[in-house]
């Protein structure tokens, strides 16, 4: 099958004048000269190498591929309108630390879902990932601990993450070395807490399983606060030494924040 190349710049004028079926009231829309509005439909004619719209001194009919090109036109017109000022559900996609969704996000869900009908999808993944993401765009918004400022993407800063040292039984934190360490990985705060390393230490990235260790008496770990609010049977300690760590929200840069990705942010700040 041939292909054809279709002259874009010439579709204004094409479904100006099918409009009217009338050359001088589509010039008279468009602000040019008639002469410039039938110039500009001949060569789109000649893009496609196809008759659009028969001509005569009284009367404009559209052929019929000229017929068929407008109905597409007017398709695709609408869909633009729906794409730009429609009120269609959209969708956000979230990138986030798994601790962060486990606690503090789940309510922001909740108070989120009963305000919009708009499709979230929230992905757990590194920090190294979250970023990347981001500035491929494969996320809208993520929550990490690092302020990104870049020429694509910056943060917002939220709150202040208070990290502890929980284990089942009452123990010193100075002898944390003695007991076995349960970690989220190589970068886990307890390698940064402790000069002395344990010699036994359970890696595990999900910081439930975490949790759930802890609560058993396997071993201790360092952990963000919020993740055991509620929780009446861990002790906990303050761990010296560890840089004060923030949450940030972090979006791309965006001339005008979109209203579906506004709403959530909204949603965040007023808590």
């Amino acid at each position: 099958m041939k292909e054809i190349s279709l002259d874009y710049r010439y579709l204004k004028a094409f479904m100006t004048t099918a409009k009217y079926l009338n050359f001088s009231k589509a010039a008279e829309e468009l602000n040019i000269a008639q002469s410039a509005v039938s110039r500009q439909i001949k060569l789109l004619e000649e893009s496609v190498n196809d008759q659009l719209i028969i001509r005569s001194s009284k009367k404009v009919l559209l052929t019929e591929k000229g017929e068929a090109l407008l109905a597409q036109l007017e398709q695709l017109e609408e869909s633009v309108q729906e794409i730009f000022f429609g009120h269609m559900n959209k969708t956000i996609k979230v990138g986030i630390l798994h601790g962060l969704l486990e606690t503090w996000f789940n309510e922001i869900m909740v108070d989120f879902s009963k305000i919009s009908q708009h499709q979230l999808i929230v992905e757990v993944n590194t920090l190294d990932q979250l970023k990347e993401k981001l500035h491929n765009r494969k996320y809208d918004l993520i929550f990490t601990t690092e302020n990104i400022q870049s020429e694509l993407a910056s943060s917002l800063k939220l709150f202040e993450e208070h990290l502890v040292l929980i284990s089942k039984a009452d123990i010193n934190p100075k002898d944390a070395s003695q007991f076995t360490w349960i970690c989220y990985s190589d970068e886990d705060p307890m390698f940064h807490a402790f000069k002395k390393r344990s010699n036994k230490i359970i890696m595990v990235n999900s910081v439930t399983a975490m949790l759930n260790l802890v609560r058993k008496g396997v071993g201790v770990a360092v952990v963000p606060d919020h993740l055991i609010a509620d929780e009446k049977n861990l002790k906990r300690y303050e761990v010296k030494g560890l840089a004060r760590q923030h949450i940030h929200l972090s979006t791309l840069n965006f001339k005008t924040i979109p209203e579906h990705i506004k709403l959530i942010i909204d949603l965040i700040k007023k808590r």
